[in-house]
């Protein structure tokens, strides 16, 4: 069996989605055409998104092309690292998955936020109750 010249992975968190392809190079990760420091500046710290990288020791061995839509900065990011950490584990199932699955990789966050209800300001906030 040959091997594929890259490795997909589909990372979810809140509303953002990322399609992260990796393949092997030197451990650039190109997020939208741009580089990570230019799609997040300094909202994010970029070891927590390639926190999947140094779990599994494959840092520096792939090159990571990521499409990433929807959510906000850290949904984004989050969504990201979701991502990698797939496709890390498509690339060696047996070696990866214990300890992607130990540091929290591979589990998507069911966090999401709470619709708004009728009668509310927001999903909780009631408005101030007047007594005449």
């Amino acid at each position: 069996m040959t091997t594929p010249a890259f490795y997909y992975g589909t990372g979810r968190r809140k509303t953002a989605v990322a399609r992260v392809r990796l393949i092997p190079g030197s451990g650039e990760i190109v997020v939208n055409d741009r580089t990570l420091e230019a799609h997040f500046g300094n909202a994010i710290d970029e070891s927590d998104v390639r926190l999947p990288f140094r779990v599994t020791g494959t840092e520096g061995s792939y090159n990571a092309q990521i499409k990433v839509e929807g959510g906000g900065v850290t949904g984004q990011a989050g969504a990201i690292r979701h991502g990698i950490a797939r496709a890390l584990l498509q690339m060696d199932p047996e070696g990866n998955r214990l300890p992607l699955r130990q540091a929290g990789l591979l589990s998507r966050d069911p966090r999401m936020k709470e619709r708004k209800k009728y009668g509310l300001k927001r999903a909780r906030k009631a408005p101030q109750y007047t007594k005449r």
